[in-house]
């Protein structure tokens, strides 16, 4: 039977590990910090005006176009203004959990595939201080 079959064991434990997350307390606080963004339509655009805003100086910025002291005193006001919105807040603060999460299972399947076995927690130290392929060692 194919590790991918429906019924095999690496199957049936990647279901076990994602209800195990859905299940866990603090990721469904985090999909309500989301959620509550989603459905306030002032915070998302709020949100996105500075999102946008941030681009457009960047943008400036690569070009070789220097910022204006008045509009980088005006974006960072906006996104002082966003960070003060308990809403907005709140989302980026989970989203940025969120995506800590996801890169942190996505390495320990990727050491395992790359090792052949569990990582130890030694493993992860070096992949995270540079060595081995998984900590850019190896170009990857």
């Amino acid at each position: 039977m194919s590790m991918l079959a429906k019924e095999s064991n690496v199957m049936l434990k990647t279901r076990e590990l994602c209800d195990a997350i859905a299940q866990d307390i603090e990721f469904v606080a985090l999909q309500g910090q989301v959620e509550r963004f989603l459905e306030d339509d002032a915070a998302k655009l709020q949100y996105q005006s500075v999102h946008e805003r941030g681009e457009e100086l960047h943008q400036k910025q690569h070009a070789g176009v220097e910022l204006a002291d008045q509009e980088i005193k005006d974006f960072e006001d906006a996104r002082d203004a966003l960070m003060s919105n308990e809403v907005a807040s709140d989302f980026m603060e989970a989203q940025q959990n969120l995506q800590t999460l996801q890169k942190t299972i996505g390495k320990y399947i990727g050491m395992t595939l790359e090792l052949g076995r569990v990582p130890e927690p030694e493993d992860m130290e070096q992949a995270a201080g540079g060595g081995g392929c998984c900590g850019g060692g190896c170009g990857c």
